[in-house]
Protein backbone atom coordinates (compact mmCIF):
# COMPACT_ATOMS: atom_id res chain seq x y z
CA UNK A 1 0.00 0.00 0.00
CA UNK A 2 2.89 2.57 0.76
CA UNK A 3 3.94 1.86 -2.39
CA UNK A 4 1.26 2.88 -4.09
CA UNK A 5 1.24 6.50 -1.88
CA UNK A 6 4.43 7.19 -3.46
CA UNK A 7 3.57 6.05 -7.13
CA UNK A 8 0.77 8.30 -6.86
CA UNK A 9 2.28 11.05 -5.42
CA UNK A 10 4.54 10.44 -8.27
CA UNK A 11 1.41 11.35 -10.69
CA UNK A 12 0.49 14.07 -8.88
CA UNK A 13 3.21 16.00 -9.47
CA UNK A 14 3.36 15.24 -13.07
CA UNK A 15 -0.30 16.25 -13.39
CA UNK A 16 0.86 19.48 -11.80
CA UNK A 17 3.48 19.76 -14.19
CA UNK A 18 1.62 18.84 -17.65
CA UNK A 19 -1.35 21.32 -16.61
CA UNK A 20 0.99 24.10 -15.75
CA UNK A 21 3.14 23.71 -19.18
CA UNK A 22 -0.40 24.40 -21.21
CA UNK A 23 -0.94 28.13 -19.04
CA UNK A 24 0.54 31.00 -20.20
CA UNK A 25 2.74 33.61 -17.68
CA UNK A 26 0.02 35.88 -17.90
CA UNK A 27 -2.84 34.05 -16.30
CA UNK A 28 -0.41 33.14 -13.28
CA UNK A 29 -0.72 36.69 -12.07
CA UNK A 30 -4.59 37.08 -12.88
CA UNK A 31 -6.93 36.76 -9.97
CA UNK A 32 -10.13 35.43 -10.80
CA UNK A 33 -13.10 36.66 -8.87
CA UNK A 34 -14.51 34.79 -6.07
CA UNK A 35 -10.90 33.20 -5.80
CA UNK A 36 -8.55 34.46 -2.88
CA UNK A 37 -5.21 33.79 -4.74
CA UNK A 38 -3.50 33.16 -8.16
CA UNK A 39 -2.25 30.44 -9.84
CA UNK A 40 0.97 31.56 -9.20
CA UNK A 41 0.38 31.51 -5.48
CA UNK A 42 -1.14 28.14 -5.53
CA UNK A 43 1.75 26.53 -7.21
CA UNK A 44 4.27 28.49 -4.97
CA UNK A 45 2.33 27.25 -2.27
CA UNK A 46 1.79 23.74 -3.17
CA UNK A 47 5.66 23.43 -3.50
CA UNK A 48 6.52 25.22 -0.12
CA UNK A 49 3.77 22.85 1.84
CA UNK A 50 5.76 19.38 0.07
CA UNK A 51 8.71 21.25 1.12
CA UNK A 52 7.52 21.81 4.96
CA UNK A 53 5.78 18.04 4.75
CA UNK A 54 8.85 16.11 3.11
CA UNK A 55 11.19 18.15 6.34
CA UNK A 56 8.92 17.20 8.69
CA UNK A 57 8.45 13.54 7.53
CA UNK A 58 12.01 12.33 6.07
CA UNK A 59 13.98 15.01 7.77
CA UNK A 60 14.76 15.94 4.44
CA UNK A 61 16.39 20.03 4.17
CA UNK A 62 14.59 22.69 2.69
CA UNK A 63 15.08 22.67 -1.15
CA UNK A 64 13.06 26.07 -1.19
CA UNK A 65 14.11 29.74 -1.41
CA UNK A 66 13.43 31.36 2.15
CA UNK A 67 11.49 33.73 0.22
CA UNK A 68 9.20 30.90 -0.25
CA UNK A 69 7.89 31.53 3.22
CA UNK A 70 6.87 35.08 2.63
CA UNK A 71 5.47 34.69 -0.42
CA UNK A 72 3.59 31.36 -0.40
CA UNK A 73 3.03 30.35 3.33
CA UNK A 74 -0.55 29.91 4.39
CA UNK A 75 -2.48 33.27 5.48
CA UNK A 76 -0.35 34.98 2.15
CA UNK A 77 -1.10 36.87 -1.11
CA UNK A 78 -0.02 38.22 -3.91
CA UNK A 79 -1.24 42.13 -2.72
CA UNK A 80 0.63 41.95 -0.02
CA UNK A 81 4.02 40.83 -1.85
CA UNK A 82 7.06 43.54 -1.92
CA UNK A 83 9.30 41.52 -4.07
CA UNK A 84 8.67 39.73 -7.72
CA UNK A 85 7.55 36.31 -7.06
CA UNK A 86 9.35 33.20 -8.83
CA UNK A 87 8.75 32.98 -12.80
CA UNK A 88 6.67 30.04 -14.62
CA UNK A 89 9.77 28.40 -15.45
CA UNK A 90 11.58 28.55 -11.41
CA UNK A 91 8.17 27.31 -9.93
CA UNK A 92 8.11 24.45 -12.56
CA UNK A 93 11.89 23.52 -12.76
CA UNK A 94 11.19 23.41 -8.43
CA UNK A 95 8.62 21.08 -9.00
CA UNK A 96 10.74 19.13 -11.25
CA UNK A 97 12.94 18.53 -8.50
CA UNK A 98 10.34 17.56 -6.18
CA UNK A 99 8.95 15.17 -8.21
CA UNK A 100 12.70 13.44 -8.64
CA UNK A 101 12.96 13.50 -4.94
CA UNK A 102 9.53 11.42 -4.54
CA UNK A 103 11.71 8.50 -6.47
CA UNK A 104 13.85 8.64 -4.06
CA UNK A 105 11.18 7.31 -1.28
CA UNK A 106 10.61 4.01 -0.36
CA UNK A 107 7.64 2.22 1.26
CA UNK A 108 9.88 1.45 4.91
CA UNK A 109 10.23 5.99 5.07
CA UNK A 110 6.35 6.11 5.18
CA UNK A 111 6.31 3.77 7.97
CA UNK A 112 8.94 5.64 10.21
CA UNK A 113 7.26 7.48 13.58
CA UNK A 114 7.67 11.27 13.53
CA UNK A 115 9.87 12.62 16.05
CA UNK A 116 7.01 14.69 17.10
CA UNK A 117 3.38 13.98 15.53
CA UNK A 118 2.48 17.24 13.30
CA UNK A 119 -1.26 18.27 14.61
CA UNK A 120 -3.10 20.60 12.00
CA UNK A 121 -5.99 21.64 13.56
CA UNK A 122 -8.24 18.88 14.75
CA UNK A 123 -5.76 16.29 12.70
CA UNK A 124 -2.52 14.67 14.30
CA UNK A 125 -0.57 12.65 11.87
CA UNK A 126 2.08 10.73 13.86
CA UNK A 127 3.69 8.59 10.64
CA UNK A 128 5.74 10.04 7.88
CA UNK A 129 3.18 8.36 5.43
CA UNK A 130 0.12 9.46 7.02
CA UNK A 131 1.41 13.19 6.80
CA UNK A 132 2.93 12.67 3.30
CA UNK A 133 -0.47 11.22 2.07
CA UNK A 134 -2.06 14.34 3.78
CA UNK A 135 0.48 16.38 1.80
CA UNK A 136 -1.01 14.80 -1.92
CA UNK A 137 -4.12 15.62 -0.46
CA UNK A 138 -3.49 18.83 0.22
CA UNK A 139 -1.50 19.25 -3.42
CA UNK A 140 -4.42 17.97 -5.19
CA UNK A 141 -7.07 20.16 -3.65
CA UNK A 142 -4.32 23.56 -5.14
CA UNK A 143 -4.79 21.54 -8.22
CA UNK A 144 -8.25 21.55 -8.47
CA UNK A 145 -8.07 25.47 -7.76
CA UNK A 146 -6.07 26.08 -10.23
CA UNK A 147 -8.25 24.25 -12.87
CA UNK A 148 -10.84 26.49 -12.12
CA UNK A 149 -9.17 29.14 -12.00
CA UNK A 150 -8.18 28.31 -15.87
CA UNK A 151 -11.90 27.86 -16.99
CA UNK A 152 -12.79 31.02 -14.95
CA UNK A 153 -9.78 32.74 -17.23
CA UNK A 154 -10.08 31.14 -20.22
CA UNK A 155 -14.24 32.49 -20.65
Amino acid sequence: MTQSIINTGKVLHQIVIGKLQGVTEGYFDKQPEGFNNTIRWNVGHMIYWMDKYSTLSFGSPSAIPDSYDTLFNSGTKPLDWTFAPPSKEELVEILTVQLSSLSELTPEMLGEKLSTPYALGPFQFNTAGELFNFALIHEAIHLGTISSQLKVLSR
